[in-house]
C-alpha cells in the first residue's frame, strides 16, 4: 500500500498514529474498559504504546492492516482500524479514550472507515468481533448496519484464556441501516 491514507469526517481527522501519540495512547490504554474489552496488553506500558506505533507503520507499509488515530480538536481521541485485510475482507476494530466518549466519535469515525473500505479499498465484507458483554461496541456495530451472525463459543483468545465472542458482518451490498440484535 505504501503511504498511509488520511481520512476526514465532519469533526474528526483519521491518520496513522505517530511517535508523538505515544503518551496519549499510553494514557488512554490505562482505562479499565479498554483493557477489558480490547486486545491491548494488560497492564499496558509506555513500551507497549511505542511498539504499537511502530507496528502500525509496518502494517501500512505492507497493507495488512490500516490503523488510524482518531483526532478531534483536542488531540488523540481513540484508535480505529481495518485488521487482517485479506481476500476482500477485513475486521473493523476501535477504542475511544474515556474523555472522548459520549460524543458519537466512534460512530462517525466508523462510518468514514466503512466508506473507505467499501469504496477505494473495494472490500466485499467487514467483520466485527467483540467479547460477549461489550454492549457499547455492539451498539455502534448495530448502528452501522452490521448483522449479528452469532456467538462464537470460546471463539476469542483474551488475556490468556478463551472467551465467548460476538461476531457480526457487513457486506458492501448491505443497506447500512440500524440493526436490532437480541444480545
Amino acid at each position: 500500500m505504501g503511504e498511509p491514507v488520511v481520512l476526514r469526517s465532519g469533526r474528526l481527522t483519521l491518520s496513522r498514529p505517530v511517535e508523538s501519540d505515544v503518551e496519549a495512547i499510553y494514557d488512554a490504554c490505562q482505562d479499565p474498559l479498554i483493557q477489558e474489552y480490547t486486545t491491548v496488553p494488560a497492564p499496558y506500558t509506555r513500551e507497549d504504546a511505542e511498539k504499537f506505533v511502530a507496528l502500525a507503520g509496518q502494517w501500512w507499509d505492507v497493507g495488512s492492516e490500516f490503523v488510524w488515530a482518531i483526532r478531534d480538536a483536542a488531540g488523540l481521541a481513540g484508535m480505529i482500524g481495518l485488521h487482517r485485510i485479506k481476500d476482500g475482507a477485513a475486521e473493523l476494530g476501535y477504542w475511544l479514550a474515556p474523555a472522548a466518549r459520549g460524543r458519537g466519535y466512534i460512530a462517525e469515525a466508523s462510518r468514514t472507515v466503512v466508506d473507505f473500505a467499501f469504496g477505494p479499498l473495494r472490500l466485499e465484507r467487514l467483520e466485527w468481533h467483540a467479547v460477549v458483554g461489550n454492549t457499547a461496541s455492539a451498539r455502534v456495530a448495530q448502528d452501522l448496519g452490521f448483522r449479528l451472525e452469532g456467538v462464537r463459543r470460546k471463539g476469542l483468545a483474551h488475556r490468556g484464556e478463551r472467551v465467548d465472542g460476538w461476531i457480526a458482518g457487513l457486506l458492501a451490498t448491505d443497506s447500512r441501516t440500524r440493526q436490532s440484535w437480541a444480545v
